[in-house]
């Protein structure tokens, strides 16, 4: 019995397992989907699909730039469990995902894993399914950012945080400028602002802080005709710790970033902007596994 492109690819999303191995078990089982599945599952490759349900949020944030210093990319590659961060394979893997999207430039997941993964003859998506075959977790792609220009990337512990910074200026050669420019990522990682500057904060945002700043005030017992400029300043205070060219700099309290970047860009006789930043926080906002290792064992035993 023959079978179509289309039963590949129904084959694949029943199981998980990638292309080439569906195809296979189609054509051993001669087109019969069911047995195609038997199939698989005696060659120990469908166990993927049921790998896909369990909670993945550890693994590792990673950030680089291309060979040329003219790209960076800035990604996050969850696991199940944090043993994985350190596993040779896995952080192969990532770096792998990282070179393919700073070549491919994917507009998300879902394109990025249909591109072909740099040098390994397989498509993004194979080569994740037999990553979780090998490595024996649930691993998921979760997002990624590229940059084009002047770009300096930081990790931070490991891979707990990445980050990217882009920046416009007639210096990015220089020895100096890219010192300037990993302390800009450190700080990111460090104070992690939410903005770029103050044009950034949404005016819903702000009307937000205000009402809360306000209501606390009037709370406070504070006299009515002081509460507005009162508001006012606390809303300054909120732009020095949410926006980074307004944050004090982590390395030195006297100065705020702007004025770091102002003083670098003098001392190299150039010109120096922060156009954007990416921050990404291994696991940030997903559910974590609540159960150990010794309970998962005793259910197994059970």
């Amino acid at each position: 019995m023959a079978f179509t492109a289309q039963d590949v690819k129904t084959l694949r999303e029943r199981t998980g397992c990638g292309m080439m191995d569906c195809k296979k078990a189609l054509t051993q089982a001669d087109g019969d989907m069911d047995k195609a599945i038997d199939f698989l599952r005696e060659q120990g490759l469908a166990k993927a699909a049921k790998k896909a349900a369990r909670i993945a949020a550890e693994g590792v944030a990673f950030a680089m730039t291309n060979d040329e210093g003219t790209a960076g990319v800035a990604l996050e590659v969850n696991a199940e469990t944090d043993f994985v961060a350190k596993n040779a394979d896995f952080q192969g893997f990532v770096k792998t995902v990282a070179q393919t999207v700073l070549a491919e430039r994917p507009a998300d997941v879902a394109e990025l894993l249909t591109k072909n993964a740099q040098g390994t003859g397989m498509t993004v998506a194979d080569l994740l399914q037999e990553k979780i075959q090998t490595i024996g977790e649930n691993i998921i792609i979760r997002r990624f950012a590229v940059f084009d220009g002047a770009v300096s990337t930081y990790i931070h512990a490991g891979g707990k945080i990445a980050v990217m910074v882009k920046f416009d200026t007639d210096v990015a050669g220089s020895d100096e400028f890219k010192a300037y420019a990993k302390d800009i990522a450190m700080q990111v990682a460090a104070a992690a602002p939410s903005y770029l500057d103050k044009t950034q904060v949404p005016a819903e945002v702000l009307e937000h802080e205000k009402k809360i700043m306000t209501e606390q005030m009037i709370n406070e017992g504070k006299p009515a005709d002081k509460v507005e400029k009162i508001v006012m300043g606390k809303i300054g205070k909120y732009y020095e710790e949410n926006c980074l060219v307004n944050q004090v700099f982590v390395k030195d309290s006297k100065v705020k970033v702007d004025q770091y970047t102002a003083q670098t860009a003098k001392s190299l006789g150039g010109s120096i902007a922060i156009v954007d930043f990416v921050r990404f926080e291994k696991g940030e906002g997903l559910e974590k596994r609540e159960d150990d290792f010794a309970a998962e064992v005793a259910s197994m035993v059970k």
